[in-house]
């Protein structure tokens, strides 16, 4: 497992326990190193898993403001746990995330990839939703920053 992907599930795991313990600060560390320690022993660098963490708590009530606007028929507090964590991570690193190492398109794929092995049955396509609907409401950043596609012809026309 690549060691960003594993950073965000660690990340989630902490955030998940974080949250059903009843969102209590003073815990939100230990809990990130215990889950470091049993799920991420051999990680070298954590501090993506601590930026992560510490920024979606951070922004935690504009996040979830941003969540429920773009998600009215789901009351926050009756989205699960796991679906809410993740988008509360893919929103964060959406928002607030540095796009040039980790671009908006990548933000969106690793949360749904999240809410594929921790979620339900439809926890993919419910973080999809929520994500894709808030990124096009931000004007999908990045999307231009690629370069243009030539035309096939174009590419042939010059070998």
């Amino acid at each position: 497992m690549a060691s960003r992907h594993l950073s965000r599930s660690v990340a989630m795991q902490s955030l998940y326990e974080w949250d059903f313990r009843g969102k209590n600060t003073a815990e939100l560390s230990e809990i990130v190193e215990r889950n470091v320690k049993e799920f991420a022993s051999g990680l070298e660098d954590t501090g993506f898993i601590h930026q992560l963490v510490e920024g979606a708590v951070k922004h935690l009530p504009e996040l979830d403001k941003i969540i429920e606007k773009a998600a009215p028929q789901w009351p926050l507090d009756q989205i699960a746990i796991v679906d809410r964590n993740v988008l509360r991570l893919g929103l964060f690193e959406l928002l607030f995330g540095n796009r040039e190492e980790v671009p908006p398109k990548v933000a969106i794929n690793e949360a749904i990839e999240l809410a594929k092995s921790f979620g339900g049955d439809s926890s993919g396509k419910f973080v999809n939703g929520v994500l894709g609907t808030i990124y096009r409401e931000i004007g999908e950043p990045g999307k231009d920053d690629a370069p243009p596609v030539r035309e096939k012809k174009e590419q042939e026309e010059e070998q």
